[in-house]
């Protein structure tokens, strides 16, 4: 419980009507979890505008309301809190209500299209690892020490991020790291922490049937770095055209890392083999269990973080030398006829380009690549094209099946895909759209030293189909079809 006006406090540009002494016992943006003595915030969202479900929560028990535009008749027995920005505000007052629990931490945001739950994840097993209490928000899972939770979201929304670094203050946390998207910067769910650091991977395809261009695209990410405050750190990939663009305008400080030029802190891969690499980092040398150029960046990036936040560098590097990858990145099974399948999250141009760069770079000429992938309904529709174009350039065998097909007709996103596949190149593509079906094609397929792709879903374990989510998970479906396969 807490007084309106305390709840307020700090918060710019309101207009309150009404007592601002009023006692408050919870914040609420949806009507439906509005209680007795609850505060109410109305703010546009991309599917609803929460102005319209005002009624219904005054009928629950809604006692202020904070909303960007007044009704005609407003009740003069509730007070109401005028705001421009009510979306903003929603986190300035859920961080108020909860205590301010980001500045009780040292909390760090990665943004970027490819690598954020990688590097978010991997800071957050480090620095368990030497010793501190830590959170995480991912697209994988949250934790709040070595307490684990499913996440509905990439970035959950503003009310749900302070509540939950609370109980990670509660639970004795010292450090959170966070996975921040597009879509949380532009619809402003960050709004209310207060960051120590940022982190930028790269920028590619991806989202532009939400942002509609790339500009909006790579602007939202940037606004997360132009909001940062001065003593935070701003660390990016300079090696990624759009790094340097995310430093300008930015007050914190600023560091690069890259692979191929001069920055603050540098990697070059001197062996790389399926099972892991051999990097130098800064001067020093260290062997890990990733795989891949792209999971260099990553773990360049976990680096110079840890180093940033004050971690030992040798101590870190001796870490990072034991942690292992993340649920469904670029993660290995080995069939008992020796094949491999590799289930990859990979569901961009991009992050498929890397994978599939990362097999061929480490296989033998006589190991053949297969690759089933899929791409998800009700997305951006123009990456499916290039997705494809992405996949038999650098596949032996490619079979198009469904991802998340949501509303939409499998059959028409695997031909959207399709339209991107030369036509020199369709006889080596087969259209499977039961995922089941494809993945035990490919594994039929398949011969010793082979290797399969399976890309898109990742650590995943269900498939939106027409509204309804069902169990199903990649890795699963591997270990069933090897299990059967030595029943034969």
């Amino acid at each position: 419980m807490m007084k309106l006006k305390d709840i307020l406090a700090g918060i710019e540009g309101l207009t309150i009507t009404g007592n601002s002494n009023t006692e408050v016992f919870g914040i609420a943006f949806d009507s439906r979890k509005v209680k007795q003595g609850t505060l109410f915030v109305a703010s546009a969202g991309t599917h609803a505008d929460g102005h319209q479900y005002i009624p219904s929560a005054l009928e629950n028990g809604a006692v202020a309301i904070l909303c960007a535009v007044l009704p005609e008749n407003p009740d003069a027995s509730v007070t109401w809190i005028l705001s421009s920005n009510p979306a903003a505000d929603l986190g300035k007052v859920a961080a108020n209500f909860y205590g301010h629990p980001s500045q009780k931490m040292k909390v760090v945001g990665v943004t970027g299209t490819n690598g954020k739950t990688t590097t978010a994840t991997l800071l957050y097993k480090l620095f368990t690892e030497l010793g501190h209490t830590c959170g995480l928000f991912s697209t994988v899972c949250n934790y709040i020490g070595e307490k684990k939770s499913a996440a509905t979201h990439t970035t959950p929304d503003a009310l749900q991020i302070q509540e939950t670094m609370a109980e990670m203050v509660a639970a004795g946390c010292t450090h959170c790291f966070m996975e921040v998207s597009s879509h949380a910067i532009d619809q402003q769910r960050i709004a209310g922490i207060a960051f120590d650091g940022a982190v930028f991977s790269n920028l590619t395809h991806d989202h532009l049937d939400y942002h509609k261009t790339f500009i909006e695209y790579r602007n939202a990410k940037k606004r997360f770095f132009d909001e940062l405050p001065a003593d935070a750190f701003a660390l990016t990939n300079i090696d990624d055209k759009n790094g340097a663009v995310m430093l300008q305008n930015c007050n914190a400080h600023k560091y690069t890392y890259s692979a191929r030029t001069m920055a603050d802190f540098k990697v070059k891969v001197i062996e790389s083999h399926f099972d892991g690499m051999l990097l130098n980092v800064n001067g020093k040398e260290f062997w890990n269990h990733f795989a891949g150029n792209f999971n260099a960046y990553n773990l360049l990036a976990v680096y110079a973080s840890a180093v940033l936040l004050g971690a030992d560098s040798e101590e870190v590097l001796r870490i990072m030398s034991l942690l292992k990858p993340v649920d469904g990145r670029f993660e290995i099974f080995r069939s008992p006829v020796g094949y491999f399948a590799v289930v990859d999250y990979a569901h961009t141009p991009d992050a498929l380009k890397n994978v599939l760069s990362t097999i061929n770079e480490d296989k033998t000429e006589d190991q053949l690549v297969f690759c089933v992938v899929g791409a998800g309904g009700d997305r951006d529709k123009t990456k499916r094209p290039e997705m494809a174009a992405e996949a038999v350039r650098a596949s032996d065998r490619v079979i198009l099946t469904s991802d998340n097909p949501r509303s939409e007709e499998p059959e028409q996103i695997i031909a959207d895909m399709m339209a991107g596949v030369p036509a020199g190149m369709r006889d080596k593509v087969l259209a499977i759209t039961n995922r089941k079906e494809a993945i035990r094609t490919a594994c039929m397929m398949a011969h010793k030293g082979d290797i399969i792709l399976i890309a898109g879903k990742g650590h995943e374990d269900y498939q939106e189909i027409k509204g309804i989510k069902y169990h199903f998970d990649d890795r699963e479906i591997v270990k069933e079809i090897f299990n059967a396969s030595t029943l034969n």
